[in-house]
């Protein structure tokens, strides 16, 4: 258990951003599940929808710092790239 008041803090700071994470990266699974699923039933439009979805929360999770900057990047990198060539 922590002795100092300053780790008393972090530890209760780590359980709420570690809720926090956890359900952000949650969301981004199920909505890059969703781009995928659209992807493999050739539908453009849900495809373009959902990967313009799922690129402003990787972009948002970036700023947040859930996620690395390049990993967002390369995600969104990933969606147009299938976009494009469904288009």
């Amino acid at each position: 258990m922590a002795n100092t008041k300053s780790a008393i803090k972090a530890a209760r700071k780590t359980l709420r951003l570690t809720v926090r994470n956890r359900n952000v990266k949650t969301r981004l699974k199920t909505l890059y599940k969703k781009f995928e699923q659209a992807v493999a039933a050739n539908d453009a439009a849900a495809a373009r929808t959902a990967g313009a979805q799922y690129a402003s929360a990787v972009d948002k999770a970036a700023k947040k710092g859930v996620v690395h900057k390049n990993m967002a990047n390369h995600a969104k990198s990933h969606v147009a790239k299938h976009v494009t060539a469904k288009a």
